[in-house]
């Protein structure tokens, strides 16, 4: 089995970066590529995210416009496969849901683990097999609720990016009965990088301190992501990663435009290479669509990322900036540098969003520096009526995620949520009597 990182033209035929081959081992070593069979092509829509083998069976599961769908090769042979389809068949996934697929037993058994969460359902294992499609899973084991679901519903719209390209965001979780007269307590959340796709999970910490309350959260699969396979993530990688922030104020432009929020009530939050996403809305035209940001972990000085940790293997993602052809692009999407060379500058009416940043001490992925010297900066430089609320928590221990356990990641989220409805939910619910 081969899956293609770029196009491959081999034997007179081209095959699409994302797609999965299938050539019986002695036509490889013998250079007979014309026996190929393709298992999957990628559409401008769909791409595969993983693929599991059993003892007769290949699993693949594919997202089309961010929905899981399971298709079942059977292996018939001389490195041939036969699609097995079934009436019965449990291929179909809900949206808001997702699965995953694991052999149990791949050398013997053509029995599979089906794992299924969704925003609005905890983890549940199944037991089922591939000889049926899954059309027949025993639940084996759940996770139990952490937040009441009901009266929430999740749906999937779509924004158009500047350059007009599509961009889908599930409009996840919010009350049915959500008035939409633009007073919602939104949350936006991205990433957008290193082909990462951001796919439906649950999540107790945004149900309890987010959903009960009243707010709305929205995940945008914005381009440098893996939602679309690796033409997805190459459309914002170097000189294009403008297009993945594009991306995310379109969503956070249509979300205001549907009457669900405003820019008063909206924030958005990243952590790591989501970091530099909320960073660059914190520093370009995006800034006026957010009520609040929080930037974790973040990626923020991009002019020295590759000398600090391990920045210098993030170079084919953002470019390098010691070469000056490439540092022209990266210096603007560097939020450290923005701040300086656009937002300060005369005749600017820049004003920056409320702001939470959270780092670790012993982060040794990003390193701590970069949140440092970019509050630092807005501490020292921006007029106190430009940036009215800049926040910074640096925990000692927790490397790359913030926290070193369950207690500090219970600490951390719990500050994160209460910063957040400070600054865009109060006043947004009726009072108890």
């Amino acid at each position: 089995l081969i899956t293609l990182r770029s196009d491959w033209e081999v034997a007179g035929q081209t095959y699409l970066s994302g797609s999965l081959l299938s050539l019986p081992l002695e036509d490889c070593i013998a250079g007979n590529f014309a026996a190929f069979q393709l298992l999957f092509a990628p559409t401008a829509r769909s791409s595969l995210q993983s693929s599991a083998a059993t003892k007769s069976f290949m699993v693949l599961s594919i997202l089309k416009n961010v929905r899981t769908e399971l298709q079942f090769w059977e292996y018939s042979g001389q490195g041939r496969w036969v699609e097995k389809k079934s009436a019965e068949s449990g291929s179909g996934v809900p949206m808001g849901y997702d699965v995953s697929v694991m052999p149990v037993w791949p050398t013997d058994s053509d029995d599979v683990w089906v794992i299924k969460e969704g925003f609005l359902q905890p983890d549940a294992l199944q037991l089922a097999s591939a000889a049926d499609c899954a059309a027949a899973p025993t639940d084996v084991k759940a996770k139990p609720a952490m937040f009441d679901a009901a009266g929430l519903v999740t749906e999937q719209w779509e924004a158009t990016s500047a350059d007009g390209t599509m961009v889908p965001y599930f409009f996840l979780i919010r009350r049915a009965d959500m008035p939409l007269d633009g007073s919602t307590p939104t949350l936006l959340d991205g990433y957008g990088g290193f082909e990462i796709s951001m796919t439906p999970g649950y999540s107790a910490g945004v149900g309890a301190a987010w959903l009960e309350r009243g707010g709305a959260k929205v995940i945008a699969n914005i381009r440098g992501g893996g939602e679309f396979g690796p033409s997805w993530h190459q459309a914002a990688l170097k000189e294009n990663r403008h297009k993945a922030y594009e991306d995310f104020e379109a969503v956070a432009r249509d979300l205001i435009a549907r009457g669900v929020t405003s820019p008063g009530r909206l924030a958005c939050i990243g952590g790591s290479n989501g970091g530099l996403l909320v960073g660059n809305m914190l520093t370009r035209e995006g800034a006026k669509l957010f009520g609040a940001v929080v930037c974790q972990v973040p990626l923020l000085d991009m002019q020295r990322y590759h000398t600090l940790l391990a920045g210098a293997s993030w170079m084919a993602e953002y470019g390098d900036p010691d070469d000056p052809e490439e540092w022209k692009f990266i210096k603007t999407f560097s939020p450290y540098h923005r701040l300086h060379d656009v937002c300060l500058q005369p005749g600017s009416d820049w004003k920056c969003p409320q702001v939470l940043f959270t780092t670790s001490t012993k982060d040794d992925r990003v390193h701590p520096g970069h949140a440092r010297k970019m509050v630092r900066r807005l501490l020292d430089e921006v007029p106190g009526d430009k940036a009215p609320k800049v926040l910074y928590w640096e925990n000692i221990e927790g490397g790359h995620g913030g926290a070193a356990d369950n207690k500090q990641r219970a600490y951390m989220w719990a500050m994160t949520y209460a910063f957040l409805w400070r600054t865009i939910g109060e006043g947004t619910l009726p009072k108890p009597p």
